[in-house]
C-alpha cells in the first residue's frame, strides 16, 4: 500500500473530491453491468480519509500550511484529484498542479466585470496569473515572430494584435477585419517567405507576414468555398461552422466540423463534414485525411515530429447502447436518453491522427468506463444499433479519453514554451466547458504528459477556479485557447468575461 501525504489545502473541497470518487464508482458500477443487468443506485457521501482508503493508499493529512512546495507535487496528483479521470495504471505523472488560490492581477483600466471584485484561479505552486487585455469573445490566438500576440473574435470578424506596452495595457490594433467569422491563426514560413494564415468559416486566407506590422497585407484565397452557414444547401444551419487549421511543411491542414450534433448526412457530403483535409501550403491539391471527428478544435503538429494532433469534441444526448437496466427501474435502458448517461458518456478525445484514420463519428462512440486509455467503441444506438452502418472493432482508437462534454478547444504543445523543464514534454488545452450537463465540467486548462513510450498520461490541472458553483452552473470566466509566449508564460484566452490571461512560470 502506498503512502502519501496529503495537504489540506482549503481550495481542494470536500465536495471535488467526492466528485472524484463518485466517478470512480461510476466506472465501478459500469464494470458490474457489463456482467449484470442490475444497476443499483448508490449514493455517496465521504470524507477526506475515505477519499484516501477509496483510492488504495495509506496517508496523514496535515495543514497546507505544513506542506511545501514539494509536497505539492507529490500529493494531489498521487493522489488523482487533478486527475479528471483515474486510470487502470499508474500514469507516473508527478507535475505539481494547481493546488494554490492565488489573486488574479488586473492591472489599472482592466477592472471591469467580472474584474470589479477580487478573482481568484488556482494554479501550482510558484506560478501567478495576470490580465493581460480585455478583448471581447477572444477565441484562438497566435504569437507572431517579433512576440506580438494576435487573437480572433468571430462576432466581430476581427483579427486583433496586441503588442505589450511595458507595465500599462498592450496596444490594440484591428489587424484584420471584415472577415467572415474568423477563427484560427497561424504563422508559417516557407523558405525566406513568412505568411500568417487565418480560417474565416467559409475559406482559408494567408497574406505575407513583416515582423512589426500593424495590419494585414495583400491577402490571398488558398482554400475557396468551405462548406458554413453561408452556404446554399444548409439553409443557414451549421452548428460547429468555425474552421481550425495547421501546417507542416509544404502542407495545410484544415479541420471542417460537422454541421450537426450527430447524423448520417455528414458523412457523404462534399467535402465530408467532420473531417481533416489536407492541402498544399497554397491551397492546391486536396484531400482527404482523417474522417469520422466531429468537430475537431485545436489541431497542431507535435514539435520535431510530423505528428498531427487534435482535441475533438464528441456528440451530445447519446443514447444508452445496450439492452441492460441502467436507471435501476426494471427495464430495458436500451435507447434512452437518461442524463446520468449522458452526463459521462462520451468522452471527447485527444487524437494523433493517423493518416487515413476513421475515428467513428457518428456510427461509433469510444466508452470511458473502464477508463480513458484504450478505449473501446460502443455502436451509436440511434445512427449504427445492429453495427450496418460502420464495425466498430475495425476503426482506429484515440490516445486518449478526455472527460465528458469538457470541450476542449485550442490546444498547443509545450516543448518549446520556455516553461520549466518538467513541464516541456506535454500539451495544454482549454476544457470550454459543458453546457447540458447536470452540473459544469471543464472550465480550466488541463496538461497532458507524454510518457517515454510516446502515449499520453493522466491529466493534470495547470489553471482553473473559472467555475464557483458547479451545479448551480455558476461561473465568471471561460477558456478557450492556450498559447506559449515562448519565454515560460502561457496566454491563456477566455470568450465569456473577454480576457487575455497571462500565466507565469516559475522560470519567467
Amino acid at each position: 500500500m502506498t503512502i502519501r501525504i496529503i495537504c489540506s489545502d482549503p481550495f481542494i473541497s470536500d465536495q471535488a473530491i467526492v466528485a472524484v470518487i463518485n466517478r470512480k464508482e461510476r466506472m465501478n458500477q459500469s464494470r458490474k453491468r457489463r456482467s449484470s443487468p442490475a444497476h443499483p443506485k448508490a449514493g455517496l457521501r465521504i470524507g477526506r480519509l475515505a477519499f484516501i482508503a477509496a483510492m488504495g493508499m495509506a496517508a496523514f493529512i496535515q495543514p497546507w500550511s505544513e506542506c511545501g512546495a514539494s509536497a505539492s507535487a507529490t500529493t494531489v496528483a498521487a493522489a488523482g484529484i487533478a486527475s479528471s479521470a483515474s486510470s487502470s495504471e499508474p500514469s507516473g505523472n508527478s507535475l505539481p498542479v494547481a493546488s494554490r488560490s492565488v489573486r488574479v492581477a488586473v492591472p489599472d483600466g482592466m477592472n471591469t466585470s467580472p474584474f470589479d471584485v477580487p478573482r481568484m484561479l488556482a494554479v501550482p505552486q510558484g506560478f501567478a496569473i495576470a490580465v493581460f487585455a480585455r478583448v471581447d469573445n477572444a477565441r484562438f490566438m497566435a504569437v507572431a515572430p517579433n512576440g506580438d500576440l494576435m487573437v480572433s473574435n468571430p462576432e466581430a470578424g476581427k483579427v486583433i494584435l496586441l503588442r505589450a506596452n511595458g507595465k500599462a495595457a498592450p496596444r490594440q490594433f484591428d489587424f484584420a477585419s471584415g472577415l467572415q467569422r474568423p477563427h484560427d491563426i497561424v504563422f508559417h514560413t516557407s523558405g525566406k517567405a513568412t505568411y500568417i494564415y487565418i480560417a474565416e468559416s467559409n475559406r482559408i486566407i494567408r497574406a505575407p507576414y513583416t515582423p512589426g506590422q500593424t495590419g494585414i497585407g495583400a491577402v490571398q484565397t488558398v482554400v475557396a468555398n468551405l462548406p458554413d452557414a453561408s452556404s446554399k444547401e444548409l439553409k443557414g444551419h451549421y452548428g460547429h461552422q468555425l474552421k481550425n487549421i495547421a501546417l507542416n511543411g509544404n502542407k495545410l491542414y484544415v479541420s471542417i466540423a460537422s454541421t450537426c450534433n450527430a447524423c448520417e448526412s455528414d458523412t457523404v457530403s462534399d467535402p465530408i463534414r467532420s473531417a481533416i483535409y489536407e492541402y498544399d501550403a497554397d491551397g492546391k491539391n486536396r484531400r482527404l485525411y482523417a474522417q469520422g471527428l466531429r468537430n475537431a478544435e485545436g489541431i497542431r503538429f507535435k514539435p520535431g515530429t510530423n505528428e498531427l494532433w487534435a482535441v475533438v469534441n464528441s456528440r451530445d444526448n447519446i443514447a444508452y447502447p445496450y439492452h441492460k437496466d441502467w436507471n435501476g427501474d426494471g427495464s430495458d435502458d436500451f435507447g434512452k436518453v437518461m442524463q446520468s448517461y449522458v452526463d459521462g458518456h462520451p468522452p471527447d478525445l485527444l487524437v494523433k491522427v493517423k493518416d487515413g484514420g476513421r475515428y467513428g463519428w457518428p456510427f461509433c462512440n469510444s466508452n470511458p468506463d473502464a477508463g480513458l486509455d484504450n478505449m473501446p467503441y460502443d455502436r451509436d444506438a440511434q445512427l449504427n444499433p445492429d453495427g450496418s452502418m460502420l464495425d466498430c472493432d475495425k476503426i482506429d482508437r484515440v490516445a486518449k479519453g478526455i472527460p465528458a462534454h469538457s470541450a476542449a478547444l485550442g490546444m498547443s504543445f509545450l516543448q518549446n514554451s520556455g516553461f520549466p523543464e518538467m513541464y516541456r514534454n506535454a500539451l495544454v488545452t482549454a476544457l470550454h466547458g459543458c453546457w447540458n450537463c447536470s452540473s459544469l465540467n471543464g472550465h480550466k486548462i488541463a496538461l497532458y504528459p507524454f510518457k517515454a513510450d510516446g502515449g499520453v498520461g493522466d491529466e493534470v490541472d495547470l489553471v482553473t477556479g473559472w467555475v464557483t458553483d458547479a451545479k448551480a452552473k455558476k461561473r465568471w470566466g471561460r477558456p478557450v485557447d492556450a498559447v506559449p509566449d515562448g519565454k515560460g508564460g502561457l496566454y491563456i484566452s477566455d470568450d465569456d468575461s473577454g480576457t487575455i490571461y497571462l500565466l507565469a512560470s516559475p522560470s519567467k
